[in-house]
């Protein structure tokens, strides 16, 4: 939570309720020092543009909020740069209540809502209106070409503050293009399930039965697979880091296997879970996996091995992922935030709609983690070496992903006096 945000709504009344119901204790480590720079994040802006929507609270001159609708096509809401925001004021009906409003007070608050993946980003800013007459190019900045609505003026927002919500209470709702991009999704899989080779019945020959109970698309290349026992007996345990070998047919009709790692702390969780990356350039066994895993299949693994294990005390961590080696690193730092450790994750990829579980560790690790995407169309990198330079002493190094990001990490570290010994990782091709 941020400093800027707690500032300005945690007035003396709300610290009075929050003391009253017994919260002021946990939120009041909020407000102390200065609040900071007020900068939104790569992660914050792409998911600002992708609204189609949002409401808008203003102010009266009769001390009443006005709360607005404001809608468009997807991207309508800009971002001017990492402290600004804006769309352009299409004629409507004539009313001007929020834009009167702005003439006596020029605090706005804002409330977009992504309702599929139930999330919500609170922004606090001081609005002004922008006239063609005098500010032209700022207010082509605000225009959409292709969207016909005469527009009246601008609104320009310079960002105070913004906060993320839990997705409690969010019913999941879908608009009509959404609707039709799953049902699009949905007959390409029953067209590959029909299409795909017949196969034994069941998979493997280990000894844990396993039924895949759960299917999800979590990119456009990666799915989430949900493993249960297949005869409802004890389920095996697990550390973060942990991962399963799976057997997979292939179009040929042979049988060969693959390992993934294990993408939940287990807290309890009777099922596994695994997210698998479907390659097209590579042996086929990722793709066969994709084509060929179905609601119901059973297969027969070992149990799970890992390789990768995370420290077991109270040293700080520090997690590196890139692209699908995600994996593990969501499992450790979910591990992490439930004992309490310190940690920071950092997650490299190409663009946020490439990278698996990205909305969920921006919901709940927001303030830990940072995200970086070299195919944006402001591309941000990760600074490995400035990244480690800031560790403490005692912090254990995670890192997973690409070759090439390994080897920059060890190499680094290695530059920094950091011992071998504190860099753990493994190689995602």
């Amino acid at each position: 939570m941020a400093r800027a945000f707690a500032k300005i709504s945690f007035t003396p009344d709300v610290q009075a309720v929050q003391a009253e119901m017994g919260s002021r204790t946990a939120y009041r480590a909020a407000e102390l020092g200065e609040a900071e720079t007020v900068a939104l994040s790569d992660f914050e802006q792409a998911f600002i543009t992708e609204r189609d929507s949002f409401y808008q609270a203003t102010v009266s001159q009769s001390g009443w909020p006005y709360v607005q609708h404001r809608g468009g096509p997807a991207g309508f809401l800009k971002v001017l740069d990492e402290q600004t925001i804006g769309y352009a004021d299409f004629s409507g009906n004539r009313q001007y209540l929020s834009v009167g409003n702005l003439r006596g007070d020029d605090r706005m608050s804002l409330l977009l809502m992504d309702y599929p993946g139930r999330q919500r980003l609170k922004i606090w800013g001081r609005a002004r209106v922008v006239h063609e007459l005098n500010e032209p190019e700022l207010l082509s900045k605000l225009e959409l070409p292709d969207f016909r609505a005469p527009v009246e003026r601008g609104i320009v927002i310079r960002v105070e503050a913004f906060d993320w919500n839990c997705p409690k209470y969010i019913t999941p709702r879908y608009s009509q293009r959404e609707v039709e991009a799953l049902l699009e999704q949905t007959r390409r899989l029953q067209q590959t399930y029909t299409a795909a080779p017949q196969t034994p019945v069941v998979l493997g020959n280990g000894t844990l039965p396993l039924t895949i109970s759960g299917i999800r698309q979590l990119t456009p290349s990666i799915r989430a697979y949900e493993l249960r026992h297949a005869d409802g007996g004890p389920f095996p345990t697990y550390q973060a880091g942990a991962h399963l070998r799976v057997p997979i047919a292939l179009p040929d009709g042979t049988i060969t296997s693959r390992a993934y790692s294990l993408t939940d702390a287990q807290d309890q969780r009777d099922c596994f879970r695994i997210a698998v990356l479907r390659v097209g350039d590579g042996d086929g066994g990722s793709r066969a996996l994709h084509d060929g895993w179905q609601l119901g299949t059973r297969i027969n693994t070992d149990l799970p091995e890992n390789y990768f294990p995370l420290h077991d005390d109270e040293r700080p961590a520090l997690l590196i992922a890139g692209g699908i080696g995600i994996t593990p690193i969501k499992a450790m730092a979910e591990t992490l935030a439930a004992r309490g450790t310190p940690f920071q994750l950092h997650y490299t990829g190409r663009a946020p709609q490439e990278m698996a579980f990205i909305k969920d560790l921006q919901r709940w690790f927001s303030e830990r983690c940072r995200f970086y995407f070299s195919q944006a169309q402001t591309p941000t990198r990760l600074d490995v070496p400035n990244i480690l330079s800031h560790a403490t002493a005692d912090t254990v190094i995670y890192v997973c992903g690409p070759t090439r990001l390994i080897e920059s990490v060890r190499q680094s570290a290695r530059q920094l006096g950091i011992a071998d010994e504190r860099v753990q990782f493994e190689s995602f091709i």
